[in-house]
């Protein structure tokens, strides 16, 4: 009897063995769902792989065409024409920083800022007589009576030649162009005098200056009470100096020495530096004028990439603390009227 009562009977072993057999396929059914969803992701990487090197290559080849076409075209003297092709590299090499290697990035820089010397060396070889060289302003100018640089300077006001005490970044090569000396002046130049050259404003006081184009490079030496509004840089602006100015800059690097009591509108792709600096602050770049999309185009700068508000000070190295050389212009003290 008792045999009889533990012993289950046939239909509940076959409802068990059924269940059972219900359980085992559902768990292998998961893990082989699991398995192909990671065979689909290995997949995936690889072919995301592979498009990235496809690109890379192409961009690797079409970067040599284009470099070799500038090259050929400063050789033989056909300067504006090689700019064009210079700017259109300078934009190939923007749209592909995403999928391109940091060395590949490091390497088409170091060729585009290369191209962009020895264009400028080309223009002063080849034009000499139409060189925008910055010269010093006879101090009794009256305001707004600054000689522009694209007249004929006399042979006394040409640009000294640059001695060993050269800021940082500048060359001693060609004249650069640009204002110096000059006092309570409006000065200003316009997208051709401008356009991939190396600009240098050097001890202005009290001056408006408007640069509206894009130069390759931007240098504010020692300058006090200056506003300056300037269209967008390729490569780097240096302010070096100065105190008291109102300062409108679009960049790919920024950086400010020996510097206090300045505002920055700033558009910047990397982290704006300051050393030796003191009551700088910063607020997005905001100034305009017709024609700036074009020259944004021309400069290669990505419109959608600002860290204006991203500062390293090389005197500041405290982690836990804000640095107290620098900090935010309040939103509502923000210029947004540029007339």
């Amino acid at each position: 009897e008792s045999a009889a009562v533990a012993a289950p009977s046939q239909p509940e072993v076959a409802a068990g063995s059924a269940a059972s057999a219900v359980v085992l396929p559902e768990r292998l059914q998961r893990r082989e769902a699991e398995r192909q969803q990671g065979v689909e992701r290995q997949r995936q990487k690889k072919e995301a792989q592979v498009v990235k090197e496809e690109q890379s290559e192409f961009f690797l080849a079409a970067f040599a065409r284009e470099r070799e076409a500038v090259e050929a075209l400063l050789a033989a003297g056909t300067l504006e024409e090689a700019a064009a092709r210079l700017q259109a590299l300078q934009k190939l090499l923007t749209g592909s920083v995403r999928f391109l290697a940091p060395y590949e990035v490091r390497q088409g820089q170091e060729t585009v800022a290369r191209l962009q010397g020895d264009l400028a060396a080309r223009r002063q070889q080849l034009q000499p007589k139409k060189k925008f060289a910055f010269r010093a302003l006879k101090k009794e100018a009256a305001p707004g009576s600054a000689p522009r640089p694209a007249e004929p300077a006399p042979p006394d006001h040409a640009a000294p030649d640059p001695g060993p005490g050269l800021a940082e970044g500048e060359s001693g090569g060609p004249p650069l162009c640009g204002f110096s000396g000059a006092q309570d002046a409006e000065l200003e130049l316009g997208p051709a005098e401008l356009l991939q050259r190396d600009v240098l404003l050097s001890e202005l006081r009290g001056c408006r200056v408007r640069l509206r184009g894009n130069p390759n490079t931007l240098r504010v030496r020692d300058c006090s009470g200056c506003t300056v509004l300037c269209g967008p840089v390729s490569t780097s602006v240096l302010v070096d100096g100065c105190s008291d100015c109102l300062l409108a800059l679009a960049c790919q690097q920024l950086r400010t020495h020996r510097t206090r009591d300045c505002r920055v509108y700033v558009q910047v792709t990397s982290r704006a530096v300051i050393e030796a600096c003191s009551e700088v602050s910063f607020a997005p770049y905001s100034w305009s004028y017709p024609g700036i999309e074009r020259d944004f185009e021309s400069s290669g700068l990505d419109r959608n990439s600002n860290n204006w508000n991203l500062v390293d000070d090389f005197d500041w190295l405290a982690t836990d603390r804000p640095s107290p050389n620098w900090s935010l212009i309040p939103e509502q003290e923000r210029i947004t009227c540029w007339d």
